[in-house]
Formats: structure tokens, sequence, C-alpha cells
């Protein structure tokens, strides 16, 4: 049985239309070009996913027509002919179904839903697509106009960007991220819980047991990143390369262990050097501004602070590794390599060697992973069956067979390869390494958790945190840092926490409501979350989740302190369609005989705690206006907080079951009130 898949040397290798395209391309596409094929796709799925998935502004509201006037209408036979104003728009075909909804009242009227029959060129023909109400009907024939049309139901709550992720969502976007097994193992070890992407882990490491390391070879967008800063810098600087093998080459393994030594103390450490957490939180932070300035203009940016700078550090560094030796990181740092190379002692296939090898080295010259020994045979943990030494030897002795099959294989020791056998000093040192890593590890979460996030002390700043988040504690030990999540935030609502938490908050996502405030209709957050940091929940579940409690700051809100009347966080709440910020009228004057004074005082906001969830777009919309716009204000005057009493952090349940208890505990207490009064009547206890 074989398993070879790379293209057989040929000593004539420019004969053949294909193996000249492939020679063009470069001696590794030559050599295994499915490979450098499978390498490509994942690596184009990974930005795909990404920059198109992940990305929200491809979502539309559904569209809303204005301005049609009533010219017939026949409310018994539900047929009515509408006029536009221009030509109807080509978004309207006939047999649609579209909600006609009055526009002229003070509130609009829904009419009912109506099929299109005719279009003309300036008139539209409806007929009733049910049953219409004697009073709608009424309605139809009294109604001067304007007349809407609406493809969804008007009253229904907007779900555009949920339901462009789900349509686009063919693979889930944080596929990569999931497929990473240091993302999902540690996370589980660090937050105590089962996490969802274990199945994915699980499944790619079982592949990789016909395939030895193949997720490096073939499927990582990170090492493919490397591998094109390899070709475009790192070659061209070849006095800064070092020796193949130094102290270095276990490194990976002492950051493995570093790692889950952390998480055993409850601090997740693999967002730092994870293989895709690092390349997707440096997308977010490098390319995601970028695609946001060409979409939608620079003002849409948010700000860089020096978390990000962090970051974008640190992807440089693991470039910039590549300046020692072609992939440094994969082959010697990488600890989601390292699990990988650890899983290859279970590997059912190997790279053999026949008898028939001349000794040539091009093989040991072509290994991109340095797994080919001075003799010539594998190392069997850092094989990744790229198989490019299989394509680059011209005696054709190299195969990929079951790790069983020995028949005429050249065996180790061969010829001298200037390695020693495995024994006790490097057995001795291998442990030092591993047991040096672990208490590195612990010692590192101890640093982080005591200049941390300080969660027991009750003067903390808590930043606000997306819906369906986790409780804080099992939010920073699950929280990988990708930056998926604020990818696919629209309005960049979520941005990443600098040092308000430490190094173990840093990267976190919060809501920054001063520049934008969470939208009603998206959902993606939780959607996109590899590790369940952010549950992913149904619209119905986020619209009543609360993220955290808008409070009014009375001394500086223009009504409240009597300035000037504003009523823009009203608007702005009611427009959400959460209802949960009201007037009441402050600073009335009163005459001599204590009556009010009519046209004196103002009406001033109050929140509703029952109906807040905390979204922040009033404070959005007072900052933008009130204090960037016209400058009246230094900050917001309204502003939300977290904290205990303010915010939902289940780490399960619904938030819908949450609000239905909270409301009947406010129900029974109304009417406990009104039996200690002796009077009021019944209020029953559930919700209808």
């Amino acid at each position: 049985m074989r398993f070879d898949w790379f293209l057989p040397f040929r000593r004539k290798s420019r004969h053949g239309p294909v193996r000249r395209v492939l020679r063009r391309l470069g001696p590794s596409w030559l050599a295994s070009p499915l490979r450098r094929l499978v390498q490509t796709a994942c690596f184009l799925g990974f930005f795909w996913l990404f920059l198109y998935v992940a990305w929200p502004y491809t979502a539309r509201p559904a569209p809303v027509l204005h301005g049609w006037q009533p010219l017939e209408v026949d409310g018994q036979a539900g047929r009515v002919v509408l006029a536009g104003r221009e030509t109807p728009t080509p978004s309207i075909l006939p047999g649609e179904v579209w909600h006609v909804v009055d526009a002229g009242a003070a509130e609009n009227v829904d009419l009912g839903e109506f099929r299109v029959v005719e279009i003309g060129d300036d008139r539209l023909e409806l007929a009733s697509a049910g049953t219409i109400s004697p009073e709608k009907q009424d309605r139809m024939l009294t109604s001067f106009g304007p007349w809407s049309l609406h493809q969804r139901d008007p009253a229904a709550w907007p779900s555009h960007y949920a339901d462009d992720l789900r349509v686009k969502e063919k693979l889930p976007a944080e596929l990569f991220l999931a497929l990473d097994p240091l993302v999902s193992i540690s996370t589980a070890v660090a937050g105590r819980a089962r996490v969802w992407s274990l199945a994915f882990a699980a499944v790619l490491l079982g592949i990789c047991l016909l395939v030895p390391r193949g997720f490096c070879a073939y499927v990582c967008p990170l090492g493919t990143t490397v591998d094109l800063f390899d070709w475009a810098v790192g070659r061209r600087l070849p006095w800064l390369r070092v020796v193949r093998r130094g102290w270095w080459v276990h490194l990976k393994y002492v950051l493995l262990a570093a790692v889950l030594g952390a998480a055993l103390f409850g601090v997740l450490l693999s967002g730092f050097v994870a293989a895709i957490a690092v390349l997707s939180r440096a997308a977010a932070f490098l390319i995601t501004p970028l695609q946001t300035a060409w979409e939608r203009g620079w003002h849409q940016v948010p700000g860089w602070d020096t978390g990000q700078t962090v970051s974008v550090v640190l992807f440089a560094v693991v470039l910039g590794l590549g300046l020692l030796g072609p992939r440094f990181w994969c082959k010697h740092v990488c600890p989601s390599g390292a699990l990988f190379s650890i899983a290859n002692r279970l590997r059912l296939t190997n790279r053999k060697v026949t008898p028939s090898c001349t000794d040539c080295g091009r093989c040991r010259d072509a290994c991109p992973f340095d797994a080919v020994r001075g003799d010539f045979t594998t190392r069997g943990t850092d094989c990744t069956f790229c198989q490019e030494c299989g394509g680059v030897c011209p005696s054709g002795a190299i195969r990929f067979v079951p790790r069983w099959q020995n028949t005429g294989s050249k065996e180790p020791g061969s010829r001298p390869s200037g390695e020693t056998a495995p024994g006790r000093r490097r057995f001795l040192a291998a442990s030092i390494g591993c047991v040096a890593g672990c208490v590195g590890g612990a010692v590192t979460a101890a640093a982080v958790r005591a200049g941390g996030a300080r969660l027991d002390d009750p003067d903390a700043a808590l930043p606000v945190r997306p819906p369906g988040s986790v409780p804080e504690p099992q939010f920073l030990r699950l929280c990988v840092r990708c930056g998926e999540c604020f990818q696919a935030c629209p309005n960049g609502v979520l941005q990443p926490l600098g040092l308000l938490q430490g190094y173990e908050g840093l990267w976190t996502p919060y809501v920054a409501a001063d520049h934008a405030g969470c939208e009603p209709s998206c959902n993606r957050c939780g959607q996109v979350c590899p590790t369940g940091a952010i549950h992913a929940l149904l619209l119905e579940e986020k619209q009543v989740a609360r993220m955290g409690l808008a409070v009014v700051d009375r001394k500086t809100c223009l009504p409240h302190a009597g300035r000037e009347a504003c009523k823009l966080c009203v608007e702005e709440c009611v427009a959400a369609g959460y209802r949960a910020i009201e007037f009441v009228r402050v600073g009335t004057h009163v005459d001599e005989l204590g009556n009010p004074v009519e046209g004196t005082g103002f009406l001033a906001p109050v929140v509703l705690a029952e109906k807040c969830v905390g979204c922040g777009l009033c404070q959005t919309r007072c900052y933008a206006v009130n204090a960037r716009g016209r400058r009246l204000l230094g900050e917001s005057a309204i502003v939300v907080r977290a904290g205990r009493g303010k915010e939902d952090r289940l780490a399960q349940g619904s938030y819908l079951e949450l609000r239905r208890a909270e409301e009947r505990r406010r129900r029974r207490q109304q009417q406990q009130r009104l039996d200690d009064t002796g009077g009021g009547a019944y209020l029953p206890d559930f919700l209808d």
C-alpha cells in the first residue's frame, strides 16, 4: 500500500505543459503540487471565511418603499391601485407579497399583506393575500396616504445581520480556529468546560494519524503566511540564517508545556501563541481596518491602542523568525505544531527510504520542516507528509507507506548522520525542559492573575461584554482573543480591551458604546466564537440578554441639569425597539399658589432597569451629538455600566426564561403591595 501523491522526479522535467507551469511556480510546486494546491485552497478559504463570511456589511435591511398614494380602493374585494412619485422600482416583481402600511397617521398602521398583480409605468395594482378585517377596510377607505410598502412584517424585530450570516455561513466562519487543537484543549482545561470545538480538533487529530502533522503542511494558513514571507524576504537575507539544529529545536515543547501548565491554573495563554489565533487576530487588527476604510470610510475605523500594537509586534516576531531559517516558527516554536508532533507518535503511516537511495541530499535540502536526518531517514515527530522530498528524489527511493511496512527500507544508521540516538541525557534534558515549561506556565499564570482583572475588588472597573457572554471569571478563561467577534460585529461595537484588566483581559472583546451601539438585529459575535466564551444565541434570546445598564448622569444630562431640552437617548431607544427610557418632568417652576407654571422645566430621561439591555445606542447618540459634535459635554451623559445587578452572565440557561421569572417576581411583589394596602385588582402571576 502506498500513500504517494508527489510528482515523481524526471530529468527532462521541462517537458509537458503541466510541468512547465509548475516549474514556473517554484520547485516545491513541481515536487508536491497536491500539497501546494491544498495549502493554497486552505489559505484562501481562511481569508474567505474571515473577510467575507464574517464581514457584516453584506447585510441589507428588508427594503421599504415610501411615498405611495392610494388611487383606487376596493375594501371588500381587497384590491388597491397605488401611484408612486417615480416609476416603480425594479425590485417589485409580479406575484411578490408586500406589507402595506398607512404612514399618513401619527402611528403607522399595517393594512395587511398584498400580492403584486400588475405593474404599470406609474401605477401599482395589489390584491389582498388574506382576509381584511372591517377596521382595516374602513382605514383603507378613509386614508389619504401616503402608504409604504414593506418586504417583511413592519412589526417584526429586524434580523438582517443575523439572517445574512446564516445565509453565508456554508462553513463555520471560525472553522480554522475550531481545527486548531491547542485552542480547544487549552480553553477546555482553563475553563473546566466542555468546549464544542473539541470535536473538530479530535477529527483533525484522527486524520493526522494517516497524514502525520498534515495540519502544518496542508491546512494551517499561518504556515502559508510564513512560507510567503520566507519567499518574499527570508530567502533574500541568507546571512541571517542559523544552523539547522540547535538548542531551539525543542522550544515548541517547552511553550506547549507552559500553555497547558498555565491553563491548569485557570489562565489562558494559547491566544498569545496558538497558530490560528495569532493569524486571525493579526488580520482583525491589520486587514479589517483597511477593509472598513475601503468599504465605509476612515471615520468608521475604531481607534488604535497599546494592546493592538502588542499583537502586531507579536505577529511581526512570528514572521521575523523566518529570517533565521525557512519555517523557523513552525519547526521550532509553534506550540500547536508541538501538539501535532506528539500525536505523530501514534501515526499509522511513515516516510520510508529504500536502499536505492544515492545519498544525494536533495531530500534534506528540500524538506521545509527539517524532518530528514543526515542519513536521510525520517524524524517521525517532525515529518508533515508534505512529500516534497519524494518529488525531488532522482532515484525514486522515497515512499510513503503504512508504518508497519518495512520491506526494502533503508535502516537508520546506514550512513553517519552526526546525531546520537536518544539516550538518558537527552531524555533527562527533555524532561527538564517540559518541567521548566510547566513551572514557567504556572509562574506566568500567577503573575497574570496578580496584576489581572481584580474580580474580587468591588471598586474595580468592569468592561461591558458582548451579549451572551459567560460570567467574567469563566469568560477570561475561555476567550482565546482570536478577533473573530471583532470582524463579525457591525459598526465596530466590539473592540479589543487594552490593559484595563492587565494581561488577563488583553485583547478580549468589550462594548465600546462611545463608538457604536449593539445592533438589535445582530447575534453574530456568539455565532463565530470558537470556544463558547460568548454563547451562540438565537436572536430572540439576544434581544433580552442584558449586557449592562444605562445610567444617566443627572449632573451633566442637559435636561436634568436645566440647560436645554434633549431627547436623543429616548428617540434612539424607541427606534431600537427596547423603549427602556421614558421622560419625567424636572425643573418645573411654581407660582405663588404652588401651581406649576406652564412652559417651565424640561422632560428628562429616566432608564427603566427592567427593560434596558445595555445595548449602548443611547450612549452612542449622546456622545456623537452632545459631546463630539456640539461639544456641550466632555463625555456622554448616559453611559452603560456593567457589574452586579446590571448584567446577565449565564453559564447556561435561557435569557427568555430569566426575563419571564423576573416579570413573575415583579407581579407578585406588586400584588403583595396591593394586598398590604387593602385595594387594587388582582394581577395574574404569569406572562401572556
